[in-house]
């Protein structure tokens, strides 16, 4: 055990390299991206402790180091990076099949009865119902108007 020193304090490069990563995987947990600006902090007070000649990087100069940098990335991760913390979706229609054919022309696959019939749409044909009520024949034009469950609300083009 000789030359093994597990003390916690004065901290060392490991200390706040430990303190970064166990931050890091709070905020994994939490997602709120506050930890993510606190955790690259401790890192870079492991870096300074690690390079740091020895009068800077006693205990004082790595807290200091600490605070400015975790408050000044803090600060920035509200202000500058604030667009991280928005939900923007990628593409408002990607996995949601039904709003994906908004809009899409389409022919009747079969005559529509009481205002309900079949519609294809590319190689799929989708149950559907007409906007006002009518009854197209089989090779009409329609156009997708808005759905209903897995039903399709149609209008003749």
């Amino acid at each position: 055990m000789d030359g093994l020193d597990f003390s916690l304090w004065p901290p060392t490069a490991w200390h706040w390299l430990a303190l970064g990563l166990f931050l890091i995987s709070v905020e994994m947990v939490l997602g709120t991206f506050d930890l993510l600006w606190i955790a690259i902090a401790a890192a870079l007070t492991s870096v300074f402790a690690a390079l740091a000649p020895a009068e800077m990087a006693a205990w004082q100069g790595q807290l200091i180091v600490f605070a400015i940098a975790s408050t000044g990335l803090f600060i920035m991760g509200r202000t500058v990076f604030r667009k991280m913390r928005e939900n923007i979706e990628e593409h408002p229609t990607l996995n949601k099949r039904m709003a994906g054919t908004l809009g899409q022309r389409g022919v009747v696959a079969t005559d529509f009865v009481g205002g309900s019939g079949r519609v294809k749409l590319g190689d799929t044909e989708w149950s559907a119902q007409t906007v006002d009520g009518s009854n197209p024949v089989s090779g009409t034009g329609v156009i997708v108007e808005d759905t209903a469950g897995n039903s399709l609300k149609v209008k003749v083009a």
